[in-house]
């Protein structure tokens, strides 16, 4: 995966005692976007932090105020140590390991623990808070390796890092991506260090806040790459001569699944004025039906959008939560609790790596007619210029092919695993932050595999009708294919093949290629 969008923007999103949306979300990790603590917010921590320091007070043992943790609960602790008690949690916890996960997932989990604070059902201090608005707005972004979090108690490796940087300890990249000490970035930014009291430490690491936001991410990124999806099947139905009548709306009535109806209304808004389409119909087309891989698109395109829909409705379940153990009632109780296991998000991030899959499987069955002669209706073996001398899309092919395989393997749900953790006390975990890691990776790997269809398809397309000057196509298909030929050459005798693929995969990550079809269209699609 690649990190995106290093500097820091402007737009403001500000946090209040309700929950964010996932556009604040995608704004803040993704564009740079700037927090605001509403009075509210500030209002209701400052409330709770009396609920807090009141209890900090008295001589009984209250836990994640005068307690260990985790399986140490048990063993309280004097006034004299607290603080240090909350210093210790941290850096014990910040033991990540592996590769640096991607800047977009770092900012969005401290967006998300940063509304859980706002909430006031944490005990935070409001200076703490501001501190973390303070480094999101600085763009400091803490470094956080890939593994460390069982997705239960909250991510709290990930987050550890995170509260770690807020202490002026540990390693972070500042706004331009350079890896320095946090005391620095700090003080580059004219911040200040926290040192953290009584709950503070537990409050900032308790929560599913990492793959909550992993979660956000790849529904924004879903929604494109299934438009996408659409596009390259119609496409693909074009190009292999196929029919356009089983996408009719009455036919998809018939079965009203989700999605379903939004996924053939794509392809026959694509389809829409199609002249290679309607000279089947009138030169004595004899197939009486196209393969699945065309003719069922909408029934898997659909069911990946109904995952997704389920998945928004997780999401949205979730941003509106204040997860913390313990919290801090609405009535002032001091209250343990399981709110941080992970399992909700964990499950849709795993049925989404499923849909991705699957979705993935059928665009490369897609690819594979049109470098098959007995399949691809009068195309040359494997679209190549000379076949024999040349082999055109061939090895294309087998990339698509070992992602697809990938993907399958990706799509072992994470959340069906548990190794106990904390002396038992911890028995059983949610691996949802394992669960968005690898969702991350196979929404990478589609994305490939879509480029890999459509670069195919408009290869075909050219080969069968010229080029886009002469085009026979649909409009939308017209222009789907005029962008990729923007940064591809038409056909020709072989030539180096991988920087074509990245070109195509540039335009549909960027969303640049489904934007010039819908431009074409005068309407988004679904």
């Amino acid at each position: 995966m690649q990190l995106r969008n290093n500097v820091v923007g402007t737009a403001a999103v500000e946090l209040g005692v309700g929950p964010l949306s996932g556009e604040d979300i995608l704004a803040v990790a993704r564009h740079g976007a700037r927090v605001t603590l509403a009075p509210e917010a500030l209002a209701a921590m400052a409330a709770s932090r009396g609920v807090i320091e009141a209890l900090a007070a008295d001589d009984k043992p209250h836990y994640g105020v005068s307690t260990g943790f985790g399986a140490l609960a048990v063993k309280q602790i004097p006034p004299e140590q607290r603080i240090q008690l909350q210093r210790s949690l941290i850096r014990s916890h910040a033991a990540s390991s592996g590769s640096e996960v991607d800047r977009e997932v770092v900012r969005a989990l401290m967006l998300n623990r940063l509304a859980t604070l706002a909430t006031g059902r944490t005990g935070v201090r409001p200076a703490v808070a501001l501190a973390y608005a303070g480094m999101l707005n600085a763009g400091i972004t803490p470094v956080v390796g890939e593994y460390g979090s069982l997705g239960c108690s909250g991510d709290l490796a990930p987050l550890s890092h995170c509260a770690l940087a807020l202490m002026g300890e540990g390693e972070v990249r500042d706004a331009g991506g350079q890896l320095v000490h946090a005391s620095a970035a700090l003080a580059a930014a004219g911040l200040e260090p926290v040192e953290l009291q009584e709950k503070e430490g537990l409050a900032l690491i308790n929560g599913t806040d990492g793959m909550l936001g992993m979660l956000t991410l790849a529904i924004a990124d879903l929604h494109r790459l299934l438009a996408t999806a659409d596009l390259a099947a119609a496409m693909s139905v074009e190009g292999l001569l196929g029919s356009d009548s089983v996408f009719a709306a009455d036919l998809q009535a018939l079965r009203p699944q989700p999605g379903q109806s939004e996924s053939a209304a794509n392809i026959r808004s694509v389809l829409s004025g199609s002249v290679l389409i309607e000279e089947q119909k009138t030169g004595g087309f004899t197939r009486v039906q196209d393969a699945y891989s065309l003719r069922c698109a909408p029934q898997v395109h659909g069911a990946a959008r109904s995952t997704l829909l389920h998945a928004e409705a997780v999401a949205a379940a979730e941003r509106a939560s204040a997860i913390d153990n313990p919290v801090v009632t609405l009535d002032g109780r001091l209250e343990s609790n399981g709110n941080f296991h992970g399992a909700p998000v964990a499950y849709v991030l795993d049925f989404l790596a499923i849909a991705v899959a699957d979705v993935a499987s059928m665009s490369e069955r897609r690819t594979d007619r049109f470098l098959d002669r007995a399949r691809s209706h009068g195309l040359n073996a494997f679209l190549a210029h000379d076949p024999g001398v040349d082999s055109g899309h061939m090895i294309a092919q087998y990339t698509q092919a070992g992602i697809v395989s990938e993907l399958k393997r990706l799509a072992v749900p994470a959340s069906v695993d548990s190794i106990p953790s904390s002396a038992m006390q911890e028995d059983h975990v949610s691996m949802g932050w394992a669960a968005g890691l690898k969702l991350r990776r196979a929404l990478d790997g589609l994305t490939r595999v879509l480029s890999i269809e459509l670069l195919t398809s408009a290869r075909g397309l050219d080969m069968r009708d010229g080029g886009t000057a002469t085009s026979r196509s649909a409009p939308a298909v017209t222009a789907a294919r005029a962008v990729i030929r923007t940064v591809v050459p038409g056909p020709g005798p072989d030539r180096y093949l991988a920087p074509e693929i990245e070109a195509v995969r540039v335009l549909v990550e960027g969303g640049s290629l489904l934007a010039a079809v819908e431009d074409e269209l005068g309407t988004r699609l679904h």
